[in-house]
């Protein structure tokens, strides 16, 4: 094996550097994983932005094949060299009160706005030793706490790294929302996220799937239909809490999953919740909204960070089911040389239509 890996390092804001970087030597509790995809996060389009913490290999939704591991590792996780396996983004403590819940993506080691060190696949910076904490990498470093998934092997690359964002609307609308059998829910924005809540939603089975985007969301706007929303809203041209009432009799909608950011919408999702409902705030856009227009109603609001590793697995087993038409959501892949280019097809950017985006080193 070579001593050496190929990475694109974010050395100033928006600028990307290919550098040869040292592979470090693997202690008996840790491992090296050899990428074969690392999918590009939302996150990204704004951590390409800004320097701080450091120059760093950006990249944390990473799947790919165990290349060392050593002995106390390969009986914790359960693999050996050789095995396919996708890593979370946390890389916890695994000794606080979190650390001892499904919680731990709330560890303080995980978490940058407090002091000391922190560690986060694709946000520590290179100073951290062995430098290989991102995906947009040949090879990355599994630390002796990261958090480790089998993947199956027969899912493309590009389908696999989509694991993260798929994980999330399981959290989103099946945990923290409570969607289930005969429910009925709004999801606000029809990205990649946005479009795992409604396969989520489909799954846990719910009675009404309602989406909503903007005039340009035309084409993910026909792919949630094709994964099971039952209904579909621009809401540039029609009225959202019109469209939605009239969908659920009048009555609402049981859970509204928020991940648009658009300004209004947190007003809009309360304004169209049901007697006895729940609005999960994933990615809510800056907004004050009146305590009082909630009325007389059972109304709880959730803020949701992240995802379980329950959530994980069940995302992995639905990418993993061919049910899904994977080809329709993860959309563009990329080179190493073309880190930039991939970010910018997730910000709407550059390449037209992209949904998910991988990097292929």
């Amino acid at each position: 094996m070579s001593q050496t890996t190929r990475a694109s390092v974010l050395v100033a804001p928006k600028q990307f550097e290919l550098r040869e970087l040292e592979i470090p030597s693997i202690g008996p509790d840790a491992g090296l994983l050899k990428l074969e995809a690392c999918g590009v996060c939302g996150s990204d389009v704004h951590g390409w932005q800004r320097l701080a913490p450091g120059p760093r290999i950006l990249g944390h939704e990473n799947v790919g094949i165990v290349a060392q591991i050593g002995p106390e590792a390969a009986r914790r996780w359960n693999v050996k060299e050789g095995d396919r396996v996708a890593l979370e983004e946390y890389v916890p403590c695994g000794a606080c009160r979190w650390c001892r819940t499904e919680d731990f993506r709330f560890c303080d080691q995980t978490d940058f706005s407090g002091p000391g060190q922190r560690l986060w696949y694709g946000s520590t910076p290179l100073d951290v030793s062995p430098a290989l904490w991102g995906g947009y990498s040949e090879y990355m470093y599994m630390h002796p706490n990261a958090v480790v998934h089998r993947m199956p092997t027969g899912v493309p690359a590009a389908h696999a790294a989509a694991f993260l964002p798929f994980s999330n609307g399981v959290e989103w609308a099946y945990r923290y929302g409570d969607v289930g059998l005969g429910k009925s829910i709004l999801i606000q924005g029809p990205g990649q996220q946005g479009l795992a809540c409604v396969i989520a939603a489909r799954e846990a089975g719910a009675a009404r799937i309602i989406v909503s985007g903007l005039g340009r969301d035309a084409r993910r706007l026909e792919i949630a239909r094709k994964l099971g929303a039952h209904a579909t809203v621009d809401i540039e041209s029609e009225d959202l809490v019109a469209r939605v009432r009239d969908e659920t009799g009048g009555d609402g909608v049981d859970v509204v999953v928020n991940v648009s950011g658009g300004r209004g919408a947190v007003a809009q999702a309360i304004a169209v919740a049901a007697k006895r409902s729940t609005v999960v705030l994933a990615a809510p856009g800056s907004e004050e909204i009146s305590v009082g227009s909630v009325g007389r109603r059972n109304l709880s609001l959730k803020w949701a960070h992240g995802h379980s590793y329950a959530s994980v697995e069940l995302a992995i087993q639905m990418i993993a089911s061919g049910k899904y038409p994977m080809e329709e959501i993860s959309t563009h892949t990329f080179g190493l040389s073309q880190v930039a280019d991939a970010i910018q097809a997730v910000a709407g950017e550059g390449a037209p239509g992209a949904i998910h985006v991988s990097v292929i080193p």
